[in-house]
Protein backbone atom coordinates (compact mmCIF):
# COMPACT_ATOMS: atom_id res chain seq x y z
CA UNK A 1 0.00 0.00 0.00
CA UNK A 2 1.22 3.47 -0.90
CA UNK A 3 -0.10 6.37 1.13
CA UNK A 4 -2.62 6.24 3.93
CA UNK A 5 -5.75 5.03 2.11
CA UNK A 6 -6.68 1.39 1.75
CA UNK A 7 -5.49 0.12 -1.61
CA UNK A 8 -8.09 -0.21 -4.40
CA UNK A 9 -11.10 1.23 -2.60
CA UNK A 10 -10.69 4.91 -3.53
CA UNK A 11 -12.01 6.40 -6.72
CA UNK A 12 -9.82 7.57 -9.56
CA UNK A 13 -7.33 10.27 -8.60
CA UNK A 14 -8.54 10.24 -5.00
CA UNK A 15 -4.98 10.49 -3.80
CA UNK A 16 -2.24 12.47 -5.50
CA UNK A 17 1.28 11.12 -4.95
CA UNK A 18 2.83 14.50 -5.76
CA UNK A 19 1.68 15.83 -2.40
CA UNK A 20 3.36 13.19 -0.30
CA UNK A 21 6.53 13.67 1.69
CA UNK A 22 9.86 12.72 0.17
CA UNK A 23 10.64 10.52 3.15
CA UNK A 24 8.17 7.91 1.92
CA UNK A 25 10.40 7.05 -1.06
CA UNK A 26 13.82 7.74 0.43
CA UNK A 27 16.56 5.14 -0.09
CA UNK A 28 19.62 5.44 2.13
CA UNK A 29 22.46 5.21 -0.38
CA UNK A 30 25.12 5.70 2.27
CA UNK A 31 24.72 2.02 3.14
CA UNK A 32 26.29 1.16 -0.20
CA UNK A 33 29.57 2.98 0.29
CA UNK A 34 32.30 2.97 2.97
CA UNK A 35 31.68 5.26 5.90
CA UNK A 36 34.80 7.36 5.32
CA UNK A 37 33.27 8.46 1.99
CA UNK A 38 29.75 9.39 3.02
CA UNK A 39 31.00 11.04 6.21
CA UNK A 40 32.30 13.88 4.08
CA UNK A 41 29.55 16.52 4.17
CA UNK A 42 29.64 17.09 0.42
CA UNK A 43 29.24 13.38 -0.36
CA UNK A 44 26.56 12.95 2.30
CA UNK A 45 24.45 15.70 0.75
CA UNK A 46 24.90 14.20 -2.71
CA UNK A 47 23.82 10.74 -1.52
CA UNK A 48 20.92 12.27 0.38
CA UNK A 49 19.62 14.08 -2.70
CA UNK A 50 20.14 11.05 -4.89
CA UNK A 51 18.41 8.87 -2.32
CA UNK A 52 15.16 10.77 -2.71
CA UNK A 53 15.33 10.64 -6.49
CA UNK A 54 16.30 6.97 -6.62
CA UNK A 55 13.52 6.05 -4.20
CA UNK A 56 10.91 7.93 -6.16
CA UNK A 57 12.15 6.39 -9.41
CA UNK A 58 11.84 2.93 -7.85
CA UNK A 59 8.29 3.73 -6.77
CA UNK A 60 7.38 4.92 -10.27
CA UNK A 61 8.81 1.77 -11.85
CA UNK A 62 6.86 -0.44 -9.44
CA UNK A 63 3.74 1.60 -10.06
CA UNK A 64 4.20 1.28 -13.82
CA UNK A 65 4.59 -2.48 -13.45
CA UNK A 66 1.36 -2.62 -11.45
CA UNK A 67 -0.51 -1.19 -14.43
CA UNK A 68 0.46 -4.24 -16.50
CA UNK A 69 -1.70 -6.51 -14.34
CA UNK A 70 -5.44 -6.09 -14.00
CA UNK A 71 -5.51 -7.02 -10.31
CA UNK A 72 -3.13 -4.19 -9.37
CA UNK A 73 -3.77 -1.56 -12.07
CA UNK A 74 -5.06 1.82 -10.92
CA UNK A 75 -4.55 4.81 -13.22
CA UNK A 76 -3.78 2.33 -16.01
CA UNK A 77 -7.30 0.89 -15.92
CA UNK A 78 -8.36 3.42 -18.56
CA UNK A 79 -5.95 1.75 -20.97
CA UNK A 80 -7.45 -1.66 -20.20
CA UNK A 81 -10.92 -0.21 -20.75
CA UNK A 82 -9.85 1.29 -24.07
CA UNK A 83 -8.47 -2.05 -25.29
CA UNK A 84 -11.63 -3.91 -24.25
CA UNK A 85 -13.97 -1.20 -25.60
CA UNK A 86 -15.46 -0.41 -22.19
CA UNK A 87 -16.55 3.11 -21.35
CA UNK A 88 -14.48 4.61 -18.55
CA UNK A 89 -16.59 5.55 -15.55
CA UNK A 90 -14.51 7.54 -13.07
CA UNK A 91 -17.32 7.52 -10.51
CA UNK A 92 -16.55 3.84 -9.82
CA UNK A 93 -13.77 2.65 -7.53
CA UNK A 94 -10.73 0.90 -8.92
CA UNK A 95 -12.07 -2.39 -7.58
CA UNK A 96 -15.43 -1.98 -9.31
CA UNK A 97 -13.75 -1.13 -12.60
CA UNK A 98 -11.54 -4.22 -12.29
CA UNK A 99 -14.66 -6.35 -11.81
CA UNK A 100 -16.13 -5.06 -15.06
CA UNK A 101 -12.88 -5.64 -16.94
CA UNK A 102 -12.38 -9.12 -15.55
CA UNK A 103 -15.94 -10.07 -16.42
CA UNK A 104 -15.44 -8.75 -19.95
CA UNK A 105 -12.30 -10.87 -20.35
CA UNK A 106 -14.03 -13.99 -19.03
CA UNK A 107 -17.11 -13.25 -21.09
CA UNK A 108 -15.47 -13.62 -24.49
CA UNK A 109 -16.64 -16.59 -26.51
CA UNK A 110 -19.85 -18.60 -26.62
CA UNK A 111 -22.01 -18.00 -23.57
CA UNK A 112 -22.38 -21.09 -21.39
CA UNK A 113 -23.82 -21.78 -17.98
CA UNK A 114 -20.31 -21.89 -16.54
CA UNK A 115 -19.35 -18.59 -18.17
CA UNK A 116 -22.40 -16.83 -16.73
CA UNK A 117 -21.67 -18.39 -13.34
CA UNK A 118 -18.07 -17.16 -13.37
CA UNK A 119 -19.12 -13.69 -14.47
CA UNK A 120 -21.68 -13.48 -11.65
CA UNK A 121 -19.04 -14.64 -9.16
CA UNK A 122 -16.67 -11.87 -10.29
CA UNK A 123 -19.24 -9.16 -9.66
CA UNK A 124 -20.64 -10.57 -6.42
CA UNK A 125 -17.37 -11.68 -4.85
CA UNK A 126 -18.92 -14.99 -3.80
CA UNK A 127 -20.23 -18.30 -5.05
CA UNK A 128 -23.16 -18.29 -7.43
CA UNK A 129 -25.39 -20.89 -8.98
CA UNK A 130 -27.20 -20.87 -12.31
CA UNK A 131 -30.54 -22.70 -12.50
CA UNK A 132 -31.73 -23.41 -16.01
CA UNK A 133 -35.40 -23.51 -16.97
CA UNK A 134 -35.09 -24.40 -20.63
CA UNK A 135 -38.82 -24.96 -21.37
CA UNK A 136 -39.45 -21.34 -20.37
CA UNK A 137 -36.25 -19.96 -21.95
CA UNK A 138 -35.25 -18.76 -18.50
CA UNK A 139 -32.26 -19.00 -16.22
CA UNK A 140 -31.95 -17.90 -12.61
CA UNK A 141 -28.80 -16.34 -11.17
CA UNK A 142 -28.73 -17.34 -7.51
CA UNK A 143 -26.20 -15.55 -5.30
CA UNK A 144 -25.26 -18.04 -2.57
CA UNK A 145 -21.84 -16.82 -1.46
CA UNK A 146 -22.96 -13.46 -0.10
CA UNK A 147 -26.09 -12.03 1.47
CA UNK A 148 -28.14 -9.26 -0.02
CA UNK A 149 -27.87 -7.58 -3.40
CA UNK A 150 -24.30 -7.50 -4.71
CA UNK A 151 -22.82 -4.11 -5.40
CA UNK A 152 -22.30 -3.00 -8.98
CA UNK A 153 -25.39 -4.89 -10.14
CA UNK A 154 -26.02 -2.39 -12.95
CA UNK A 155 -22.65 -3.22 -14.51
CA UNK A 156 -23.32 -6.93 -14.06
CA UNK A 157 -26.70 -6.67 -15.79
CA UNK A 158 -25.09 -4.77 -18.67
CA UNK A 159 -22.45 -7.48 -18.98
CA UNK A 160 -25.07 -10.22 -18.74
CA UNK A 161 -27.05 -8.65 -21.57
CA UNK A 162 -23.94 -8.77 -23.74
CA UNK A 163 -23.00 -12.41 -23.17
CA UNK A 164 -26.33 -14.22 -22.78
CA UNK A 165 -28.22 -15.68 -25.77
CA UNK A 166 -30.77 -13.13 -26.95
CA UNK A 167 -33.76 -15.46 -26.58
CA UNK A 168 -33.19 -16.12 -22.88
CA UNK A 169 -34.64 -14.15 -20.00
CA UNK A 170 -33.35 -14.23 -16.45
CA UNK A 171 -34.05 -13.30 -12.89
CA UNK A 172 -32.00 -13.00 -9.71
CA UNK A 173 -32.35 -14.70 -6.36
CA UNK A 174 -30.62 -13.29 -3.29
CA UNK A 175 -29.84 -14.85 0.07
CA UNK A 176 -30.70 -13.21 3.39
CA UNK A 177 -30.38 -14.09 7.07
CA UNK A 178 -32.77 -16.72 8.41
CA UNK A 179 -33.81 -16.94 12.07
CA UNK A 180 -31.63 -19.98 12.77
CA UNK A 181 -28.55 -17.95 11.91
CA UNK A 182 -29.32 -15.52 14.74
CA UNK A 183 -29.22 -18.18 17.47
CA UNK A 184 -25.53 -17.54 18.39
CA UNK A 185 -26.35 -13.91 19.23
CA UNK A 186 -28.05 -12.27 22.22
CA UNK A 187 -30.47 -9.39 22.02
CA UNK A 188 -27.69 -7.14 23.31
CA UNK A 189 -25.43 -8.17 20.45
CA UNK A 190 -28.01 -7.12 17.89
CA UNK A 191 -29.82 -4.24 19.58
CA UNK A 192 -27.81 -1.55 17.79
CA UNK A 193 -28.37 -3.06 14.33
CA UNK A 194 -31.13 -2.18 11.90
CA UNK A 195 -33.25 -4.82 10.22
CA UNK A 196 -31.48 -4.10 6.94
CA UNK A 197 -28.16 -4.89 8.62
CA UNK A 198 -29.54 -8.08 10.15
CA UNK A 199 -30.74 -9.28 6.78
CA UNK A 200 -27.14 -9.40 5.48
CA UNK A 201 -25.48 -10.34 8.77
CA UNK A 202 -22.44 -12.54 8.32
CA UNK A 203 -22.41 -15.88 10.10
CA UNK A 204 -20.66 -16.01 13.48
Amino acid sequence: MYGQSQYSVHKYAAEDISGRGQEEYYINLTRLVPEFIWRKIEMYEIYKTQGYEAGYLQHCLEDMMDQCFLTTATWGLSRWEQVLAIETNLSLTYEQRREILLAQIRGHGIATKEMIKETAAVFSGGDTDIIEDNPNSLFIVRFIGIKGIPRNMKAFINMLEEIKPAHLVYRFEYRYTVWEELLPYTWGDLSDMTWDNLRILKEA
